[in-house]
């Protein structure tokens, strides 16, 4: 068999040629969409990916003032803290397990609509939190559903989408949790951290609300033998004036081939694991580029260095940023394509977080230095390094580096790396693998934020920005040697280069 990520290349593997002639569905499939029903059904599922991303940077600002409360109740030691901010994410890696049976389970689109019962629970416990056990479980309960959105929406909007528009939508979850992370920071300058929780109920009820009137998905329809109402979701999704046989006969064809569960024996075929594990270490370096524990101690980090700016102004800025850098990778995914996307992202990524670690390890250190979460209290080394006036603006760099490394982040690795984890998942496997691939995330993940203050306290902030640095170059290599391109590709020609073991589409 030949090898689908070494094969040779030559004529005889010119499987998609440019200049082939078209078939008889290409012109409605690789155009968008005229009918806009599409784009609505989207929105009203990402919702789920706003509510993700306001959970997760929950914490950067409430924090800071739990270490200030004056209820004993509520007051978090520096321990306290860390199991605050990254419990969340053991909460996503729970959530991405259960994911493995509810997307084939309930379908993808009920799916999303369950995790609105543990985030809807887990503001409420949050708003009216006495305890820091509650503060805990709350956001386990916001975590699980985040890691259970964060898998079944990425596959629901590639599986609705047409080729011409697949990266674009594909791009809206990481924009629309960007957008949640941005408001969370806005309205963290006005409200009260109870007041924010509460906030956090508003999009998981319209999400509620809109997605009832939504079709599932064509596929997971198909595959449970519901074909008559996989017809009426596909036709509602292009519009009664588009001819959608062509089209459906290729989404059945496709779950004819592939009508039963994936087996053991099926998961060692190189066409079944292969774009498993690329999804899986594609999601595994993208955590360890460090953006989780970046996002959820943003305030602090600022705190700990020498600012010009107040910290919660820095991170709202950072904010606004990313969701701009998710609006330009957006546009240009399917244009520019995803690999070149991720080549500028991770080049952009090592660049910010290797002068992130220089300015702290050899730069000016605060006047007062942050004692309330000790990210890095003292300098190493004995060196004594200058202290920053506030209107110096060498103060400036840790600002511009973090939004530079978080454009860099938003633009590639962010969204392209759950748009391709459901492109590239084999449809036989695509509830169970996207799972699996979300545990995989948030397990590593919570490992990161939860020893991430542990090696700032021991060794300094510089050194865990070195190694997300590392792990940038990492990812370089990976994207060269194992990523496929996948741009203007249909879900079933991405799933045939890999049962065929033909690459002439990579290029």
């Amino acid at each position: 068999m030949q090898e689908p990520l070494l094969g040779a290349e030559g004529p005889d593997y010119d499987t998609f040629p440019e200049k082939s002639s078209p078939s008889p569905g290409d012109r409605t499939r690789g155009r968008a969409p005229q009918n806009k029903r599409v784009f609505l059904a989207t929105f009203a599922a990402v919702l789920g990916n706003f509510s993700f991303g306001y959970a997760l940077v929950y914490t950067s600002p409430v924090i800071p003032a739990l270490e200030h409360s004056l209820d004993p109740d509520l007051k978090l030691t520096k321990a306290q803290a860390s199991w605050f901010g990254s419990v969340f994410t053991l909460g996503a890696a729970a959530g991405g397990l259960s994911a493995m049976v509810l997307n084939d389970l309930l379908g993808r689109k009920l799916s999303i609509m369950f995790s609105a019962v543990p985030s809807a629970a887990g503001y409420a416990l949050m708003a009216g939190a006495h305890g820091f056990w509650m503060l805990l479980l709350g956001r386990t309960l916001t975590g699980f559903a985040g890691g259970l959105t964060a898998a079944c929406i990425p596959v629901y909007v590639s599986e609705i989408a047409l080729p011409g528009v697949r990266g674009a939508l594909g791009a809206t979850p990481q924009l629309m949790a960007v957008f949640g992370s941005l408001s969370l920071y806005a309205l963290g300058l006005l409200l009260p951290w109870r007041w924010l929780a509460v906030a956090g109920e508003g999009p998981v009820l319209i999400m509620i609300l809109l997605l009832s009137f939504m079709p599932n998905s064509p596929r997971f329809l198909l595959s449970r033998g519901r074909d008559t109402e996989a017809l009426r979701a596909l036709a509602w999704l292009r519009g009664a004036d588009t001819d959608i046989r062509w089209e459906f006969e290729q989404i059945q064809d496709n779950v004819r081939r592939q009508s039963t569960h994936m087996s053991w024996a099926e998961a060692r075929n190189p066409h079944m694991y292969r774009p498993i594990l690329i999804a899986l270490v594609m999601r595994f370096l993208q955590q360890l580029m460090g953006i989780t524990p970046i996002l959820v101690y943003l305030q602090p980090i600022f705190e700990s260095t020498a600012i010009l700016l107040p910290p919660k102004d820095d991170a709202a800025i950072v904010g606004a940023v990313r969701l701009f850098s998710v609006l330009i990778a957006a546009l240009t995914m399917d244009l520019a394509g995803r690999k070149v996307l991720l080549f500028v992202s991770a080049t952009i990524m090592f660049a910010a977080n290797l002068t992130v670690g220089l300015y702290v390890h050899f730069g000016p250190k605060p006047l007062t230095p942050n004692s309330t979460m000790g990210l890095e209290s003292i300098p190493l080394g004995g060196t004594e390094q200058p202290l920053a006036t506030p209107s110096s603006y060498l103060t400036l760099v840790p600002l511009v580096a973090t939004m530079l490394f978080i454009t860099g982040y938003a633009m590639g690795w962010g969204p392209i790396t759950w748009l391709l984890m459901s492109e590239i998942l084999p449809l036989q496997a695509r509830g169970v693998a996207s799972g699996l691939c979300v545990l995989v995330s948030w397990l590593t993940a919570f490992a990161l934020t939860k020893s991430f203050l542990l090696v700032v306290n021991a060794f300094g902030l510089h050194v865990p920005f070195f190694f997300f640095a590392a792990i940038c170059l990492a990812s370089l290599v990976f994207t060269g040697c194992c990523v496929p391109e996948t741009k203007g590709r249909s879900l079933e020609q991405i799933e045939s280069f890999f049962r065929t073991g033909r690459r002439s589409f990579l290029h």
